[in-house]
């Protein structure tokens, strides 16, 4: 490892890997590290995907990492009743269902291939100041500790990120703010490969279950639940399991692997940057607060820091101020959507069963082109105006 680079990323996911890919192409020197000895291992993630996120941010398609095309979702309520969006309507966990351990390697070889250094089985243990100021890295590299030099730092280290903590960024959120999760892959099972399906309700309070299929007969399956409703870690489990044993569709499942963690479902945050600094994806606390999902967001937005990152060392500046540059371009793109669902978010785990019920039998009457937070209140209440009355602030 060379001891001096322009730019460090931290963290080998989507966002990491594309921070470095497009900082690269600009002629930076990049050093992407990753504390794991393989990139794209203990992925944390429903592994839904947007079609349009590819041209967005960039991305070349690449089948080899796509499990299953699906042609849009369905949103099931309490009571059973179903809406259904085509995938063009559905947001940015529909369009694919990928395998994110060869999509992260994909990515990172992008990032390799325009010229950034990947460093696996690293550690980032401090930021390295002198007089005050960020001049690096303290690392592990595969045992050894090493100080490494650097005039930007990308932090793309996660949801349980550290590089935020030591630039003073505040990242902190409330217990509201979080959503446990657990999903299992499960095979032998009856699964609509063309529709991945949420389940909302008391079987998943604070949050929701999801089933994005892999094949016919195996899905991702897993369950959000709200920071306040777990008393105990083994809650999430519980209530998917449950969920599981009910449903007749998954009475011969087989588990194939489990993983579970903790996301961010926070309103966007006041600021993501600091001298020397910028954070992106679930590390700037970027997931939807409605869906959980953010692997679109992570990938903008380290497109983002890429390129402002290479314009900050052309102009010689890499300060906090300079970096408004970024927060504008992630601004522009996601914040007013993420802060819309947070506040959706905040409601929509009051509401009752019976709620959801109504809520989605007239969305199913109601129909619209463009399916959004906004578009769905503003539908209901030209039509139902007592149902979003708690919601009208979202308006």
């Amino acid at each position: 490892m060379e001891k001096e680079y322009d730019v460090i990323v931290v963290g080998g996911g989507p966002g990491g890997s594309t921070a470095a890919r497009f900082a690269a192409e600009g002629g930076a020197k990049v050093l992407m590290i990753e504390k794991r000895q393989e990139i794209g291992t203990h992925v944390r993630c429903g592994e839904g995907l947007a079609k349009g996120l590819l041209d967005h941010a960039k991305i070349p398609l690449d089948r080899s990492w796509i499990a299953c095309e699906v042609d849009g979702a369905r949103i099931v309520s309490p009571g059973g009743k179903v809406f259904e969006v085509d995938e063009a309507k559905a947001g940015n966990e529909t369009g694919y269902v990928i395998e994110r351990d060869l999509f992260d390697r994909a990515l990172a070889r992008l990032a390799a291939e325009a010229g950034a250094d990947v460093e696996v089985k690293t550690s980032a243990t401090g930021i390295w100041k002198e007089n005050g100021k960020i001049v690096g890295l303290h690392l592990i590299n595969k045992g050894e500790k090493v100080d490494v030099r650097c005039k930007i730092i990308i932090g793309a280290d996660g949801y349980e990120s550290q590089v935020g903590r030591w630039a003073g960024i505040d990242t902190n959120i409330a217990p509201n703010d979080i959503m446990t999760c657990v999903q299992y892959r499960l095979t032998n099972i009856e699964v609509d490969d063309k529709y991945t399906e949420f389940y909302a309700g008391s079987c998943a309070p604070g949050g929701y279950i999801w089933v994005f299929p892999k094949n016919r007969d195996t899905a991702n399956v897993g369950i959000g639940l709200g920071g306040h409703i777990v008393k105990e870690g083994g809650d999430p489990k519980k209530y998917l399991d449950a969920w599981i044993a009910k449903n007749p569709k998954m009475k011969n499942a087989r588990q194939l692997d489990m993983v579970a963690g903790g996301c961010s479902i926070n309103a966007p945050l006041d600021s993501v940057v600091a001298d020397n600094v910028m954070l992106v994806g679930d590390a700037a606390r970027m997931i939807d607060p409605m869906t959980g999902g953010g692997i679109a967001h992570a990938c903008l937005s380290g497109r983002f820091a890429g390129m402002v990152a290479v314009d900050a060392l052309k102009a010689g500046d890499c300060s906090k101020e300079y970096f408004q540059r970024y927060e504008k371009l992630w601004r522009a793109e996601i914040e007013e959507k993420l802060f819309r669902n947070w506040m959706a978010k905040e409601k929509v785990q009051k509401i009752s069963d019976e709620t959801f019920d109504k809520l989605i039998g007239l969305l199913n009457e109601v129909g619209m082109e463009n399916i959004s937070v906004f578009n769905i209140l503003k539908a209901i209440k030209d039509r139902y105006p007592e149902l979003v009355k708690e919601f009208e602030d979202l308006l």
